[in-house]
């Protein structure tokens, strides 16, 4: 699917950036260069999800499914990137309006809504599984919503003249993609500071390792992600007096993967102090 998506966007760019320059559009421009990140994300999809299969080794424990993350992380950074240009260049069309040809304009921004459609429920099926993939989906659709704001700029510059609608929908575009790029890199950031997934509440979780059965205690918790559908959880527990450690460590376990989906745990039981001292000194 991503393979599919990747050959319409890149075909699709190529026709937009022409289309831009022959008919002086600097909204087709800017749906040209989201476009560009598209093409970027999916070709950084592909080669994640390559290099994610790839098994741990002597020098990466953990294989290379954080690759993805830094994919994610370099497209939200490169569309932050293409908005200030956006921003700019529309400055400039406002001081010195520009002649635009709405037609052409118009033609290129149909087909680009048509390819966007199809490339977004190519992608729809993993947005939930990978924050890559998400990426590269939240970045079709916001090409999308462009597409649409092309279309019905090119169609008032046909009907009215203004020209000046044309740097208009170009920064309608950038404010409208902003919010939801802002949304990701902090997501992706989140997941490179191997903060708490998000959906997770470390307190919450905290309480629920304490109410198992056999645990008197705990510390150490710590709670992150190598990327977004792969949870890690480390935690010491203290044993309540004449608790079984394995038996508790499996409750925990179990309680963490039915409540909180989280399947890779690492238990550390411990003695409290006072069942030391009542063992050493009866």
């Amino acid at each position: 699917m991503l393979s599919w998506a990747l050959g319409l966007t890149t075909i699709y760019l190529v026709a937009e950036v022409v289309g831009g320059f022959v008919f002086n559009s600097l909204a087709l421009l800017s749906d040209a260069a989201h476009m560009m990140t598209d093409v970027m994300a999916l070709v950084i999809a592909l080669l994640a999800i390559r290099l994610g299969k790839k098994a741990p080794d002597e020098k990466r424990t953990f294989g290379y499914r954080r690759f993805e993350i830094l994919a994610a992380s370099l497209n939200a950074v490169l569309l932050f990137g293409v908005a200030i240009y956006v921003f700019v260049e529309a400055i400039k069309r406002f001081t010195a309006p520009q002649e635009v040809q709405s037609w052409g304009m118009l033609i290129v921004a149909a087909i680009g809504l048509i390819v966007n459609l199809i490339s977004m429920r190519l992608l729809m099926a993993g947005k939930d599984a990978s924050l890559n993939v998400k990426g590269a989906y939240l970045e079709v659709w916001a090409d999308m919503i462009g597409s649409v704001g092309v279309i019905a700029g090119a169609l008032t510059i046909r009907f009215t003249g203004w020209t000046w609608v044309d740097p208009v929908v170009a920064v309608g575009i950038g404010l409208w993609v902003l919010p939801r790029t802002w949304v990701l890199l902090r997501d992706t950031v989140n997941v490179l500071l191997e903060g708490v997934p998000a959906g997770l509440k470390l307190a919450e979780v905290r309480s629920s390792i304490a109410a198992t059965p056999g645990v008197s205690e705990l510390h150490d918790l710590h709670i992150w992600s190598m990327s977004n559908d792969e949870v890690s959880c480390t935690v010491h527990v203290v044993l309540q007096e004449g608790a079984d450690p394995d038996g508790t460590r499996s409750a925990v376990q179990e309680m963490l993967q039915a409540r909180y989906q989280i399947e890779h745990s690492t238990i550390q039981t411990e003695v409290s102090k006072a069942s030391c001292v009542g063992r050493l000194h009866p």
